[in-house]
């Protein structure tokens, strides 16, 4: 039964997402599968009733052989899992059926809408040709001239047009484009149930060559993160998109966003790849008109399209409904570009700017590698990373490196002190280590024995070494006045691969490549 349901909805989704598929077919085609899953529905029902109706006279049978007593009435029926498993299926296919009611509706407003622009460009340049007409003519045949809807017209017009309504509207008789598509991609920062929340819509506006509104678009997106090039290419998207619904094939594109306006006259490669792709969808969107001609232009030139995208993200703020129940909803990452989850999205505490797991983890783990503490990725953000916040996508390593990272930073070079211990090499200040060993060990701060953290072993602060238990600093530097065996191979390997030590906090710096010139995270080093 379940495997018969997932057919149908199979098919039910395929016919869906044919867009070739005649509206009327897909209707009765859903309708049909919906009919035949509740009769499928009944039958395994039905089925189930009398199995368990044979089931129960067995046992009852079954018990008044050995039992005086009148058999229990027969338990209430249980539903089944096929019960569930339809009930969904069946809304799938009520909804399905829905979009396909939907879609017809705005195939027939788009022919409505394509049939009135025509008329409406018919009668201008019809007005426009009557304008035209010499004084001496029209009062010769001017009350006999007419030009019916559909049925071309002379040369001097330029209008190019057979018996059949369907025909592109085509271009005016002086050579200008007919129709003007403007468009806007809006990101802003809005307050939502007092919660901040950035917001994007667009806005769309075609209109003919004297900059009448015919058409308009505005709607919120969902998923731009704070990528502006994004909601600008899927205003324009819309905007062609628009325009080759309503059959207009001659278009000029007024765009006041430099770098997308660089992107579609093919002057500037995109770097990213998610705006290439957009980019792309953009010349192929273009290439399907006989004539697409991008134009840079002010923010002020921007017929209606701006307000259209201002009230797209306006009506987000005062009327907050979940526009995508049942979906997921997801957000793009600026760094990768991808559509993630909000789940799986990371707001940086103070600056909240928002980035997926995948790159915040790539970009912790390559400052915690270089030795730096990991700030926000935003450009020039000084926003630090909470490490509570970062356990969402860091492992237990990484986040005891975090840690360790935090602390050599709290602490100044001067005062920094490790466990001579091998085996424990813990970093401490030179302040808690006195603060830790003066309660253990009197006159601690004379003899220099100082007591680790962390495996509480004793140590001399001064000579850095494990403790000389009677003995002075003077005699163990005079007793060991060559370092340790340790030290001399270090320094023997560093003069090997022409390592040099900063002079402040005595790290090692290798050169591999570039310029003499290294900075220490600490001390700027000049190698020579």
């Amino acid at each position: 039964m379940t495997k018969t349901i997932g057919i149908f909805l199979a098919m039910a989704t395929t016919g869906k997402e044919d867009s070739n598929a005649d509206p009327e077919d897909l209707h009765s085609f859903i309708s049909q599968q919906l009919h035949e899953l509740m009769a499928a529905h009944r039958l395994e029902s039905d089925l189930d009733l009398a199995f368990h109706l044979q089931l129960q006279e067995a046992l009852s049978a079954s018990l008044s052989l050995h039992s005086s007593q009148p058999p229990p009435p027969p338990p209430p029926p249980r539903p089944s899992q096929n019960d569930s498993v339809i009930s969904l299926t069946s809304q799938e296919l009520s909804k399905l059926q829905q979009e396909s009611l939907d879609h017809k509706h705005c195939l027939l407003e788009t022919q409505k809408l394509k049939e009135d622009l025509k008329r409406q460009v018919h009668d201008e340049k019809f007005a426009r040709q009557l304008a035209g007409i010499p004084e001496g003519q029209w009062a010769e045949w001017g009350d006999c001239f007419e030009r019916p809807l559909g049925e071309g017209c002379s040369k001097g017009l330029q209008w190019e047009e057979t018996d059949s309504e369907d025909n592109d509207v085509d271009v005016s008789d002086d050579g200008e484009c007919e129709f003007r598509i403007y468009f806007k991609g809006l990101i802003g920062e809005e307050k939502v149930k007092n919660v901040k929340s950035n917001l994007a819509g667009i806005g769309v506006a075609i209109c003919d060559f004297r900059d009448n509104l015919i058409y308009e678009i505005k709607k919120p997106l969902v998923g731009v993160g704070l990528s502006k090039q994004a909601a600008e290419l899927k205003a324009l998207i819309e905007g062609l998109s628009a325009a080759l619904s309503l059959g207009l094939t001659r278009v000029e594109v007024f765009c006041d966003y430099y770098p997308i306006y660089q992107y579609v006259i093919r002057r500037w490669p995109p770097k990213q790849r998610k705006i290439s792709m957009l980019v792309d969808q953009v010349l192929l969107l273009q290439s399907k008109f006989a004539y697409c001609s991008p134009t840079h232009v002010a923010r002020n030139d921007i017929k209606y399209a701006f307000k259209l995208a201002r009230e797209a993200i306006d009506s987000q703020v005062t009327r907050p409904v979940d526009q995508n129940h049942g979906k997921t909803v997801k957000e793009t990452c600026v760094i990768c570009l991808e559509d993630t989850d909000l789940g799986c999205m990371f707001s940086v505490d103070g600056c909240m700017h928002r980035y997926c797991f995948s790159c915040m983890k790539q970009h912790v783990e390559v400052k915690l590698l270089h030795g730096m503490v990991p700030k926000c990725p935003h450009e020039n953000c000084k926003s630090e990373l909470n490490v509570d916040s970062c356990k969402k996508f860091l492992t237990p390593k990484m986040i005891e490196t975090f840690k360790q990272r935090l602390k050599e930073a709290s602490i100044p070079v001067g005062d920094k002190v490790y466990c001579p211990y091998p085996r424990c090499s813990a970093l401490m200040s030179r302040s808690e280590v006195s603060e830790y060993t003066k309660d253990v060990l009197v006159g601690a701060e004379r003899s220099g024995a100082s007591k680790c953290l962390k495996c509480h072993s004793l140590f001399c602060i001064n000579c850095k070494v494990p403790w000389h238990s009677n003995m002075t600093c003077l005699d163990y530097k005079r007793k060991n006045p060559n370092p340790p065996a340790e030290d001399l191979k270090l320094k023997s390997l560093a003069t090997m691969n022409l390592w040099r030590q900063c002079v402040k906090c005595n790290h090692m710096i290798e050169l591999s490549e570039g310029c003499y010139h290294m900075t220490c995270r600490s001390f700027i080093l000049v190698m020579v």
